[in-house]
């Protein structure tokens, strides 16, 4: 990777590692559909007015701002919601590196090498044992979290299809902002269902200068910023070696839930975490060993 791509990389982990954080502050104080549906609109407004729609298609743009954003954010919003641990949760959707590849390999009918299977093995142990001592209450929020990892590769796919020849260098944030305002449409709909109109009003009515600064944060830099890099990365590279750089992301995540939350730390937080990011790490070696 050329030196300017590999800063943004990590310019854009490091921004959705501190995220989590973030979000478990707002989580503290407004349901997480209407937290997911602020954030969105947010995201997509103004931007919207300054930014010509994007040169792919319009289903790609709205399937993308569909797994990438409304599905993706309410399924890992609920997931903290119900009790996943902010680090955990850092930590435990970066399994999105291996949906993507699996389903990568699954369309193009290509077979895993040995030292990608092996890693998939030990990142899918770390989740075990992670699973296997939380309490039974926040294992639901496990299943959410893995749920969102696993829309979020649908999302990468998508990015990957997207036919954009002779697109303007702005086409990345383009797709984020207009994924952003077509997400918006069933997050609205999924809260007025699920949290309802008067507890919407009245979190949003509550909100503190704080809550929307943590919520500007996670509109703009976190999801335009971050997200346009992600794609812009994604359409210069193979998605084999762009997914794993996300394995900084919960080195980023669980290190500030330390620092800021006071998450305990336990002999099977780090063994768990270990054993993910060696495997996402193998992946990361396999790619290399397997590419022109």
């Amino acid at each position: 990777m050329k030196p300017l791509h590999l800063a943004a990389a990590l310019l854009m982990v490091t921004i959705w590692g501190f995220n989590f954080i973030v979000i478990r502050w707002g989580l503290n104080d407004v349901p997480p559909l209407t937290l997911t549906l602020l954030r969105f609109a947010l995201a997509a407004f103004p931007a919207l007015l300054l930014l010509q729609r994007p040169k792919a298609r319009w289903t790609q743009v709205a399937a993308y701002g569909l797994f990438a954003f409304a599905l993706q954010f309410s399924l890992l919003f609920a997931g903290m919601a119900v009790g996943m641990p902010t680090g955990l949760a850092s930590l435990v959707i970066q399994v999105q590196a291996f949906f993507t590849i699996g389903l990568t390999m699954l369309l193009t009918r290509e077979r895993p090498a040995p030292t990608q299977a092996f890693g998939a093995l030990l990142a899918g142990a770390g989740v075990l044992l992670v699973a296997a001592h939380l309490p039974g209450g926040t294992r639901l929020g496990l299943g959410l979290v893995v749920l969102a990892a696993l829309s979020w590769s649908v999302a990468n796919l998508i990015v990957k299809r997207m036919a954009t020849a002779g697109a303007p260098a702005s086409e990345p944030l383009a797709i984020v902002v207009w994924g952003s305002a077509f997400a918006c449409v069933p997050l609205a709909v999924a809260a007025l269902a699920i949290d309802g109109w008067p507890a919407m009003r009245a979190s949003i009515g509550n909100l503190a200068t704080a809550q929307w600064l943590g919520l500007a944060f996670q509109a703009w830099p976190t999801t335009l910023l971050a997200f346009g890099i992600w794609a812009w990365l994604l359409r210069l590279y193979p998605a084999a070696l762009i997914a794993p750089f996300t394995l900084l992301v919960p080195v980023v995540g669980m290190t500030s839930a330390v620092w800021l939350l006071d998450d305990a730390v336990t002999w099977w937080k780090l063994a768990g975490a270990a054993l993910v990011l060696l495997g996402l790490a193998l992946n990361v070696l396999a790619y290399r060993g397997r590419a022109p």
